[in-house]
């Protein structure tokens, strides 16, 4: 297991090393080989007993992102033109510090700066993309390490299956949790609850933290899939690696038993129709979700399935009600405090310590904390990076277009599971998807200024 936070190291320091070099496409090989295994590196580090080295772990993430951003800031032209998404984004920042240095709401400084980094770090993700060097990447093979690292993921996930085994049970994870933030094992796998369904029956996770980030890092690589295969016509040119990809993408959403992620996953594949005018890829698509609606009967062995369906529906079991209950808590809070009851009160940091107001949902946990304004400069900035990338894909051509179809797909798929999640704290799904919408926002600058 040790080889685990190896791979997470090694990645790092390649990344660094390629920053180094001036290869600014080197942050990838961090993003997609070593985000995904950063949870079960640092609970693998505390189980072989060097916990002096998680401190350095827990910052490589934030450090090799801030080590990009500020080579790109170095190497920034004057000619750079600020879009509106620029300046939500870094209003949306900007406020958040605001909320950090004042004292306001019932956390100390130091408590405050841990939610501003929770909630406000996607920015500063965001802005490197936005200003490194468009020409440094190549977007096909940025896609292409996805679709490996969705086999890699998948092919754990078929082990844990044969096993019927958790493998974060294996890797100290429950004693990782305890140790650094105080959390209780819950559930009856020693664990905690997110990694079973109401029934008891296991949702595993792979190599990622947790079932819902499984399920959420399956729209990445069926989006990545999506816009390899897309050709300029709208015809689809597939190969066996794209085929291994989607269906292993298919395999891990089926198996991580994510509601949200599950129906996000099948309103993308809808849209892409759409988008591409595919018909026959619309029978397919049904006949994807024939296939797993079977597979999940056949591993329930009962009717374990079909009641999760129904009461998940009709909100009536403990899950779905809880987040119904959490969600009217959060938003009674929003309108009684328009300004927020304070960074800190919702989201990751609260619910360390127990007193978190509004549950699992990104948009009323943003207003929540730091108060409506800071929710609608959320919204628009995602609304508006909709609207930019279809218009992108719609009108443009070349990478730019196959980004733009990306960008769109993912947005789009995790409209759902933001609604159940505090989907910015996935650190592989929040950083990737942000750092390539900044990418996408630069090269749509570039395109306006080379016509002027």
């Amino acid at each position: 297991m040790i080889v685990l936070p190896i791979i997470f190291c090694s990645a790092f320091f390649a990344a660094l090393y390629a920053l180094f070099q001036k290869q600014e496409r080197g942050i990838f090989i961090f993003l997609i080989f070593g985000l995904p295994i950063y949870t079960i590196s640092l609970s693998i580090c505390y189980q072989y007993g060097l916990t002096k080295f998680i401190p350095a772990l827990q910052t490589s993430k934030e450090v090799i992102i801030v080590a990009y951003l500020v080579y790109a800031i170095t190497k920034l032209k004057a000619t750079t033109t600020w879009t509106s998404i620029d300046k939500l984004v870094f209003a949306f920042l900007g406020v958040n510090i605001i909320y950090a240095c004042i004292p306001f709401g019932s956390y100390s400084f130091f408590e405050r700066l841990v939610a501003l980094k929770s909630l406000s770090f996607f920015p500063v993700v965001y802005f490197t993309g936005r200003l490194m060097n468009k020409d440094a990447f190549q977007l096909n093979k940025v896609f292409t390490f996805i679709g490996v690292l969705t086999m890699i993921i998948s092919g754990v996930l078929l082990v844990e299956l044969i096993t019927y085994t958790h493998i974060q049970s294996i890797t100290g994870y429950a004693s990782f949790n305890q140790h650094f933030f105080d959390q209780d094992t819950t559930g009856n796998y020693g664990l905690s609850w997110t990694f079973e369904i109401e029934n008891g029956m296991k949702r595993f996770a792979s190599l990622f933290s947790t079932p819902l980030e499984l399920g959420a890092a399956t729209i990445i690589a069926l989006a990545a899939s999506l816009a390899l295969i897309t050709t300029l016509d709208n015809k689809i040119r597939s190969s066996k690696f794209t085929n291994a990809m989607i269906l292993a993408s298919f395999f891990c959403i089926v198996f991580a038993l994510s509601r949200a992620s599950f129906v996000g996953f099948c309103v993308m594949l809808y849209v892409y129709t759409w988008l591409t005018h595919k018909k026959v890829f619309l029978k397919i698509i049904h006949i994807l979700i024939a296939v797993g609606v079977t597979a999940f009967l056949i591993v329930s062995f009962n009717n374990d399935f079909v009641e999760f369906i129904v009461t998940t529906l009709d909100f009536s079991n403990p899950s779905s009600l809880g987040h119904l209950l959490e969600w009217i808590n959060g938003i009674e809070s929003i309108v009684n405090f328009p300004l927020g009851i304070g960074l800190g009160n919702a989201g990751r940091v609260s619910g360390f310590s127990g007193y978190n107001v509004g549950g699992e949902n990104q948009l009323i946990i943003i207003g929540v904390q730091t108060g409506i304004v800071t929710l609608l400069l959320y919204v628009t900035t995602y609304y508006i990076v909709i609207k930019k990338a279809y218009n992108l894909f719609k009108y443009q051509t070349g990478r730019i277009r196959r980004l733009a179809l990306f960008i769109l797909l993912v947005k789009i798929g995790l409209i759902i599971p933001l609604l159940t999640s505090e989907t910015e704290s996935y650190i592989y799904i929040s950083y990737l998807t942000w750092i390539l919408t900044g990418l996408l926002v630069n090269m749509s600058s570039q395109l306006k200024l080379s016509t002027k």
